[in-house]
């Protein structure tokens, strides 16, 4: 990554390692699990040769950034209040933010929480839906999927941790980055990322070994725990965010998901996406695009297509 700078910045009491390239307009970019600030590579360059500012950070529990032991310090109120910090490190008023898979959702919050901060928002692959008042989410996600789920199974701590160790570190990130069945992901014990045909793992075209293998260095000396944390706050954030009950998202807003993303795929997802449900929680949405015959992560499956929407969405601003 010709040209990236790295730094550290103290944000909300902790160490948050940022990459950054260009000058301009900055682009926040909120990466998911199980990933990093490289997850951006493609966007970084592409925007940074375009006149923005591209910033990645890596979320608390990720990469180079400190990694609380404690599970309650990964609510959706700490890793918002880190991404103010870091915009605070920088000088940063209000800017463009980015964000796919768990860095949507924190992105989401952040617009619900912050939106005195947010220009304008690209968001990939999980839509934003309001708080259910009567219902948990685990208790939902028990009920849709069961048990082996694999956002419950996330929820014990130090289980899946093990399991992962059994398979090893590469063969759980491959299993996840070449993942093509957009049906809800289970995670039976004992067989967790495991292929029980026994088949060799084949790597998508657009994540060749030695980018694979960025991640495989980066979670072999931080572990998942951290990353896994965010799971295991889904009731937390729930009870944390009551005030906001029925709140809208009013950020301008550009939502973009592949059509065998296994989170568009999820019950009733495609219904409250293009039914105008999405659009009456984020009455500020411009456009929906789904992505054919693309998968969860198309930010770098895709990835110069995600950068001229990007850019297309943001130049308006």
């Amino acid at each position: 990554m010709e040209g990236v700078e790295h730094r550290t910045v103290k944000a909300n009491g902790i160490n948050i390692h940022v990459a950054e390239k260009g000058e301009g307009p900055i682009i926040l970019f909120i990466h998911g699990f199980p990933e990093s600030w490289y997850s951006w590579r493609h966007q970084i360059h592409a925007l940074a040769l375009l006149g923005y500012r591209a910033v990645a950070p890596d979320l608390r529990g990720y990469g180079d950034s400190d990694a609380p032991s404690d599970v309650g310090s990964y609510t959706c109120l700490h890793v918002v209040g880190d991404l103010i910090g870091v915009l605070d490190a920088m000088g940063a008023d209000k800017v463009f933010v980015v964000g796919h898979d768990w860095g949507a959702i924190i992105a989401w919050y952040l617009c619900l929480f912050r939106p005195d901060r947010v220009k304008a928002l690209v968001n990939m692959s999980v839509a934003y839906f309001p708080r259910n008042p009567m219902h948990k989410p685990l208790e939902i996600y028990r009920h849709l999927y069961g048990d082996d789920f694999y956002v419950c199974r996330f929820q014990e701590p130090g289980q899946i941790e093990i399991e992962i160790a059994e398979v090893g570190t590469a063969t759980a990130l491959k299993s996840i980055f070449a993942n093509r069945d957009p049906s809800p992901p289970c995670l039976p014990k004992g067989k967790a990322f495991q292929d029980v045909s026994g088949a060799p793992i084949v790597l998508p075209p657009w994540l060749p070994e030695e980018e694979v293998n960025f991640y495989v260095t980066k979670f072999e000396e931080t572990g998942f725990t951290g990353g896994i944390n965010y799971y295991r706050n889904f009731d937390r954030n729930w009870e944390l965010t009551a005030p906001w009950t029925g709140s809208q998202i009013k950020v301008p807003t550009k939502f973009m998901v592949g059509d065998m993303d296994l989170t568009y795929h999820f019950a009733g997802a495609k219904e409250y996406i293009h039914s105008g449900e999405f659009k009456k929680n984020v009455p500020l949405l411009e456009e929906v695009v789904v992505m054919e015959g693309v998968g969860h992560f198309l930010h770098e499956e895709k990835a110069d297509e995600i950068n001229k929407h990007i850019h297309d969405f943001f130049q308006k601003f």
